[in-house]
């Protein structure tokens, strides 16, 4: 368990490494995964993904962390954090689960952890956090971490204008 940072009750939180491109590969090169996302992906897009993703824990301190089930280390997908309006102090929340993953309350779990590491380690004075406009489960996920729709925002990965949400966690500063 010593190699996450952050745990919950089924998950574990560890950064992404150079030699992580074989999850990665399952993650976001999965099909399914991707068409949420602006994908399919190419390997070769996917590797950018994981080197930009340790470029932002270089820069920032964040990222979207991989996650893994704390029973067998299967892992599950990733969940974190990216600078969203820094000036702001606004950070966006994200989650991206394995297909395999999906209906198990994971992303919901792991949102709440990435959330309130969030409140704790940065004093965001909120969360932004957006999702394909079919993807309704990470709706709900959203509507069950306090999120509340706020516009339609254009994604460019999917060219469409994706539900857009927001969460209040620190009213002055």
């Amino acid at each position: 368990m010593s190699q996450y940072f952050l745990t919950t009750a089924r998950i574990g939180f560890r950064k992404w490494q150079p030699d992580d491109l074989p999850l990665v590969d399952a993650l976001w090169g999965d099909s399914h995964v991707g068409a949420y996302i602006g994908g399919p992906f190419s390997s070769e897009q996917v590797r950018e993904r994981l080197v930009r993703e340790i470029e932002f824990e270089r820069v920032y301190g964040l990222q979207y962390w991989p996650i893994f089930l704390l029973n067998d280390d299967a892992h599950v997908g990733c969940c974190g954090l990216r600078p969203y309006d820094l000036q702001r102090r606004v950070y966006e929340l994200g989650f991206h689960l394995r297909k395999q993953f999906w209906g198990q309350g994971l992303a919901t779990e792991a949102g709440r952890a990435a959330r309130d590491w969030a409140a704790k380690n940065l004093q965001p004075a909120s969360l932004f956090a957006g999702h394909h406009p079919e993807n309704r489960a990470s709706q709900a996920v959203l509507k069950k971490l306090g999120f509340v729709y706020t516009h339609d925002e254009p994604y460019g990965a999917t060219g469409l204008l994706h539900p857009s949400y927001r969460l209040l966690l620190c009213t002055q500063r």
